[in-house]
């Protein structure tokens, strides 16, 4: 099982420095992967809804100043060696497919095949307008479309697709992403079109456990949702043990409240202890990686966050 951690996008550990030492510090303490957001604008008026408070308001904390998130991964590859990146998630529809798709490839080449692309249809329709991006109702169609239109790209030597909302031919598209088949796909969201979306298309689950609306809170809640994907992967004609589990934490010990939702233990609450059982059970599951966003107001506070979860938790897996 892989572990990583939230590079933050924005902020003050988003500059150069601080970026560059946790991307370092995560890599030299073992971790496997960095996660990065994706906001290209933030709207001053939101109406929608965000998935992952109780409110449905968008934190504060997340308004401000936000990095590119395909720019800030070619810089944290550029700043490692093993480390993977991954877009925690990438907003599919905000980003022209062939461009994406380009851009995606070059950082997998130039990385020599770290790049890990976790995709969303999006949620904040002010900020689709704002983008002048496709009809925020036909997201999930556009999604669909554009990681068909991408995977064309990535494989076929002369790449051809023709769809309703993007359509090529007569073309080249080189260099090839490194990792073969394109870099993997790991689809967030926790619901059912989230889950359809994995069985179509992804190599990976990727919810996070803490939306209201779908919550995976607890390890039978958890296990009752990869059943019920297990049976979608099924009828999409494919075999469940090729879909691989990623999971995301946004909150983690003491301060956590210890019950969820269901009256069952919640996951990744307590001791550091409980913390690694909950891991050795969500790996017997079957799940492969799993992140989390560590404390910490500057860099190095962050980073003996990362060296207090290795040493208590990751070394007792």
């Amino acid at each position: 099982m892989q572990i990583g951690f939230n590079a933050p996008s924005g902020g003050p550990l988003a500059s150069a420095e601080a970026l560059t030492r946790l991307a370092q510090g995560g890599e030299e303490l073992g971790f496997g992967y960095a996660t990065i957001s994706d906001h290209v604008v933030i709207p001053t008026d939101i109406a929608a809804k965000y998935p992952y408070t109780d409110t449905g308001e968008f934190p504060a904390s997340a308004r401000g100043e936000r990095h590119e998130q395909l720019t800030q991964a070619m810089f944290l590859a550029a700043k490692t060696t093993t480390l993977r990146l991954v877009t925690s998630v990438m907003v599919v529809p905000h980003r022209p497919a062939m461009l994406a798709a380009k851009v995606l490839s070059t950082i997998d080449v130039l990385s020599g095949g770290r790049v890990t692309l976790g995709i969303g249809a999006g949620w904040l329709e002010e900020e689709f307008v704002a983008l002048q991006a496709p009809d925020f109702a036909a997201r999930g169609r556009v999604t669909d479309e554009y990681i068909l239109a991408a995977k064309a790209l990535w494989t076929q030597p002369r790449p051809a697709y023709e769809g309703e909302f993007v359509r090529f031919r007569d073309i080249t598209f080189e260099p090839k992403p490194v990792q073969k088949g394109g870099p993997p796909i790991w689809v967030g969201g926790e619901s059912g079109p989230a889950l359809r979306r994995t069985a179509r298309l992804g190599d990976a689950w990727y919810p996070i456990g803490t939306n209201p609306s779908f919550p995976l809170d607890s390890l039978a809640r958890y296990r009752a949702a990869i059943g019920k994907l297990h049976g979608l992967v099924e009828k999409e004609g494919r075999d469940p043990a090729k879909v691989g589990l990623a999971y995301r934490v946004q909150r983690y010990g003491p301060e956590v409240p210890a019950t969820a939702g269901d009256g069952e233990r919640r996951l990744f609450s307590g001791t550091p202890g409980q913390i690694a059982d909950d891991l050795k059970a969500m790996r017997d599951l079957g799940v492969q990686a799993v992140d989390l966003t560590f404390p910490g107001t500057t860099a190095e506070e962050v980073v003996d966050s990362m060296r207090a979860f290795r040493d208590q938790v990751m070394d007792g897996l």
